[in-house]
């Protein structure tokens, strides 16, 4: 009896620069899991996080990256920041998110190339409605400062969370104008100037809600407050 042969498929040789590129990716994603670098807190690198069963890029927001529990991140496209990225970006829904709160217990660590096949964008997906963040809300301070040129004083008004940058940037540029030629005598022996940060929900009840009164009529409120 004949026994049956077997051809190899295919044709020997080199691969080509499309699958050497796929392999490449693939050794580098291997590496980026194996041998991840543990995040800091308070480093400006970006980040790998986990959103669902992918893993995603991330920025930290400066001043608001130390925390032990909860930080806040911006999740950006893969290949940022070449131009391509931002227009794919804005198709899979990753322009439009703003600051996130992130668990620290959801960062794998620093974010290295090799994590970009484990994107959404490398499957062609956005990103999906609830990536498991909430929003990192801003807020408004205006600070009473001795005019003497000492870090002395106190926080006159806390005004937030906003929920977009676009309100809390509205908003202060009023505050400035309101306070132009008279951060120094609305309190006596203070400047008032205000500064604008992120909102520390550990402290919401220090704030009073932008969005249910006008913030002339906050700031004139405080202002009466201290000088009753």
């Amino acid at each position: 009896m004949k026994r049956p042969s077997f051809r190899r498929c295919g044709t020997a040789g080199a691969l080509s620069p499309e699958d050497q590129a796929v392999v490449d990716q693939f050794r580098a994603t291997l590496t980026a899991l194996r041998n991840s670098e543990p995040w800091r807190p308070g480093s400006a690198r970006d980040i790998a996080v986990r959103v669902g069963a992918f893993i995603e890029r991330a920025y930290t927001r400066p001043g608001d990256d130390h925390g032990p529990d909860m930080i806040a991140v911006a999740l950006v496209h893969p290949d940022t920041p070449h131009v391509g990225a931002y227009l794919h970006g804005r198709q899979l829904g990753y322009t439009e998110r703003g600051w996130l709160r992130c668990k620290t217990s959801a960062i794998l660590g620093f974010w290295q190339p090799g994590y970009a096949m484990l994107t959404h964008a490398a499957a062609g997906l956005p990103l999906p409605d609830d990536v498991g963040m909430a929003p990192a809300h801003y807020a408004l301070h205006i600070e009473a400062r001795k005019r003497d040129n000492s870090l002395d004083g106190y926080t006159l008004l806390r005004l937030g969370p906003y929920t977009q940058v676009r309100h809390a940037q509205q908003d202060y540029d009023r505050l400035t104008a309101t306070l132009d030629g008279r951060e120094t005598t609305l309190v006596p022996g203070h400047r008032l100037a205000a500064r604008f940060g992120p909102f520390d929900v550990s402290d919401h009840r220090l704030f009073a809600d932008p969005y249910e009164a006008d913030v002339d009529a906050l700031l004139d409120a405080a202002v009466a407050a201290v000088s009753a």
